[in-house]
């Protein structure tokens, strides 16, 4: 594996951890909370490899410019710009939901799952479209 191959394997862990957290979802609406933990977990952890594979590939390699192909470069634009702020804003909140869940503070965990679970689920569907816009279907 080289340098060049970290996007994919990127865009592979984004969707990895899209289907767990959908999965986690699922299963605490099931009541299945051993299950939720166990996906949620998985989750956390192929995030955490795609943030360090991301941003080995970034020390390495600079920002791709996303060519000017007009309406589209739009469309590109409206996706990526909330995807970087959430992205951004995601990790504290995504610690903090793993924190209570740890201290079994389960008021305090359902609170902010609510709104950390519909950011994460969209910073990871995002990603894997900025990947499929930059890489595969505008080159």
């Amino acid at each position: 594996m080289t340098i060049q191959d970290l996007p994919t394997l990127n865009a592979c862990l984004n969707t990895v951890a899209g289907v767990l957290l959908l999965s986690g979802y699922i299963a605490i609406k099931k009541k299945h909370r051993d299950l939720h933990r166990g996906l949620m977990v998985s989750a956390l952890v192929v995030s955490a490899a795609f943030l360090t594979s991301y941003l080995i590939y970034h020390y390495h390699v600079p920002s791709k410019k996303f060519p000017d192909l007009g309406f589209i470069k739009t469309v590109y634009l409206v996706i990526l710009i909330p995807h970087i702020i959430l992205a951004a804003l995601m990790v504290p909140m995504i610690l903090k939901t793993f924190w209570h869940a740890y201290r079994q503070e389960w008021e305090k965990h359902k609170k902010i799952a609510r709104i950390t679970f519909p950011i994460w689920m969209y910073v990871s569907v995002t990603g894997v479209l900025v990947y499929l816009m930059l890489y595969v279907w505008f080159p």
